[in-house]
């Protein structure tokens, strides 16, 4: 096979292996170099291939290998909620720690069409990728991790599973067995596809412009409004983290809310997110701050994930964090707000 017919093959399937490589890490960064060493070593092995069995299958088990070989040498990707408890009202800021391996959001424009309908799947391909699972697969081994994402989201049978990972049907059955309990552990009643499909298009709209509307007038009252009693607000590379009204509250107005802010709307993790854009003095406009990340009960925000930008957090404190330019690059916004 030429090169070329070789990039056209693979192409067809690269948007749901680096999906697939994505669940398995938890990582933008490190999902692209393990889709790019995948791909690499299947041009390398094609020979052997010879066609026999399905194309689809074939990468999926290279890519799975080499993503399995960098969780076993790498730190799970962190999620802040689960890092310790949460701080009060009046708490200080910890200092970013950009060293710690986060998990990072991934882009809905990334990922296509997804793989052809299967029986054998469980989760819808957006719900894959929503931050609650995502997470919830991190805790897992890396192996009953990828038996979980191949059986229920790829939607591979257990003989393609054993196949793919070379084991066996009863190994994939019993890993299968013990990830479903503990990812049903952490996973929340209702995925975030199902509460955003019963809301409808308008209304999560409205949630987004009510959302962004109120950070940009410092509306503390109509934000606190749009809140559940449980509410959660992390800022991923920053530690510390709140839970409940009284504590985010204090936060809101102690920190976000004495800037001046813009926003736009985000496709960012199957969830509804928007994009912040804070006031910067010395540069004289509005800066990439951050993509926050809403998950939603209902009507309401039960939680609010801020993934910042090295723009925000200020070069002392950024080390090799990502800067807005590239984060926000990765989900099709611009560096500066119109």
């Amino acid at each position: 096979m030429h090169q070329d017919e070789f990039a056209e093959l693979a192409a067809t399937y690269e948007a749901e292996l680096r999906a697939h490589c994505y669940r398995m890490l938890g990582s933008v960064h490190d999902a692209e170099d393990a889709l790019q060493e995948a791909l690499v070593r299947a041009w390398k092995g094609i020979d052997r291939f010879e066609g026999r069995g399905s194309v689809r299958s074939w990468l999926y088990s290279i890519a799975t290998r080499t993503a399995l070989d960098n969780a076993r040498h790498r730190s799970r990707r962190e999620f802040a909620v689960d890092m310790g408890a949460p701080a009060g009202p009046g708490t200080e800021l910890g200092a970013p720690l950009t060293e710690l391996p986060w998990l990072e959001p991934y882009p809905d424009q990334w990922l296509g069409s997804g793989g052809p309908p299967s029986p054998e799947a469980r989760y819808e391909q957006r719900e894959s990728i929503e931050l609650a699972f995502v997470a919830a697969v991190q805790h897992l081994p890396p192996l009953q991790r990828a038996v979980l994402l191949l059986r229920e989201v790829a939607g591979f049978s257990a003989a393609e599973t054993a196949s793919l990972l070379g084991t066996t049907v009863p190994s994939v059955t019993s890993a299968l067995q013990r990830a479903r309990v503990l990812v049903r552990k952490r996973l929340p009643a209702q995925s975030q596809q199902a509460t955003l499909r019963a809301l409808g298009d308008r209304r999560i709209r409205e949630l987004a412009r009510q959302y962004a509307d109120a950070m940009e007038r410092g509306d503390i009252q109509a934000l606190v409004g749009m809140l559940t009693r449980e509410v959660t607000w992390s800022m991923p590379p920053v530690p510390t983290w709140f839970r409940g009204l009284a504590p985010v509250r204090d936060f809101l107005v102690r920190y976000p809310l004495t800037d001046q802010w813009k926003h736009r709307p985000a496709g960012v993790s199957g969830q509804l997110a928007v994009a912040g854009y804070v006031y910067d003095e010395d540069r004289g406009g509005f800066i990439p701050a951050g993509i926050d990340v809403l998950t939603l009960d209902k009507d309401k925000i039960a939680a609010v994930t801020g993934f910042l930008t090295a723009d925000l957090i200020g070069p002392e404190n950024a080390g090799t964090w990502v800067s807005g330019a590239e984060l926000f690059g990765r989900f099709g916004l611009p560096a500066e707000a119109p």
